[in-house]
């Protein structure tokens, strides 16, 4: 067989050529810190990136809604334990209507009290997160959702709870019709209690001067027993708070393995392994520098030089 010089030649360029590339590429993934850049030099490795991309981007996003879901409750959490507050106040100020000594003035006075007591207890349904949104206003109220009108207190806002997409279904309001007007009786069979009704007739029929003293004693008793029925009822919507908050908790934590998994998965597919990149570029230089020298030497041992000479 009979072998050219110009295609012994340009033989070797290629393979210089072909050990140089494979230099440059392993100089850029030290450099990029990933062994795979772009789908075309490992299409496997890139779609599992990919993939894990996308979990990550989504566990994220459930993230995020958790937050808003868990900064909702908190507040709704926290605006209950203040409604408890202004429960055992008036409570209070009604146990000392019942004192028999009491003038119609001093009762009314306490009246006075009870009725403010309620206008805060108003003013606690009515509260907002501090971006707008009413707490108690359900599904969505684009005012307050509890109106005080002549006959009472009304619910305007949309019944229900407000929910996010997550992993689990959370809910980020509180049923404000529910959770104020539609307390159980406090016996089988009687209609749900409002707080707002039951503090009215408190002090309707309290406050009215020359009021009997069995009267009296009946709507103290009366208001008690729907307060502390009130009080239970309320404190039931609290606690699923408290459970909404945990739940939330233990989901935030799975959200965060899930993200992690995710990231390892996409480093294990995509990013470089720096040990043996640093050995792979050091075989290759000595090999380039290596075939150079050869190249270089060769080159000069064509018959050409010997004829020219």
């Amino acid at each position: 067989m009979r072998v050219a010089t110009y295609s012994a030649y340009q033989n070797t360029i290629n393979q210089l050529q072909t050990r140089q590339r494979s230099l440059q590429t392993t100089q850029e993934q030290l450099t990029s810190g990933k062994r795979v850049s772009k789908p075309s030099d490992d299409p496997v490795a890139a779609a599992t990136a990919e993939r894990a991309l996308a979990a990550m981007a989504k566990a994220d996003a459930q993230k995020r809604a958790l937050q808003a879901a868990r900064s909702s409750t908190q507040l709704s959490e926290s605006a209950l334990s203040d409604a408890g507050e202004l429960l055992q106040q008036s409570r209070e100020a009604l146990v000392g209507m019942g004192n028999a000594t009491y003038t119609d003035s001093e009762r009314a006075n306490l009246a006075d009290k009870i009725k403010g007591l309620r206008d805060q207890l108003l003013g606690v349904a009515n509260r907002t997160d501090g971006s707008g949104a009413y707490l108690f206003g359900g599904q969505g109220a684009s005012s307050p959702p509890f109106v005080d009108g002549a006959t009472g207190v009304t619910y305007q806002g949309s019944a229900g709870d407000t929910l996010v997409a997550t992993e689990s279904t959370l809910s980020t309001s509180i049923d404000g019709q529910q959770a104020w007007l539609q307390a159980p009786g406090t016996n089988a069979g009687d209609p749900p209690l409002s707080i707002f009704k039951v503090l009215d007739t408190a002090i309707n029929s309290l406050s009215a001067p020359g009021v009997s003293s069995q009267d009296v004693a009946a709507a103290v008793k009366t208001g008690i027993s729907d307060l502390d029925t009130f009080n239970n009822h309320l404190l039931a919507v609290r606690a699923r708070a408290g459970e909404a908050l945990n739940r939330m908790d233990q989901l935030e934590q799975r959200i965060a393995d899930s993200k992690l998994a995710s990231q390892t998965e996409k480093s294990n597919a995509e990013d470089l392994d720096m040990v043996q990149a640093i050995s792979d570029f050091q075989n290759q230089q000595t090999g380039y520098d290596a075939a150079l020298k050869a190249y270089s030497l060769v080159q000069r041992m064509s018959l050409f030089n010997y004829i020219s000479g």
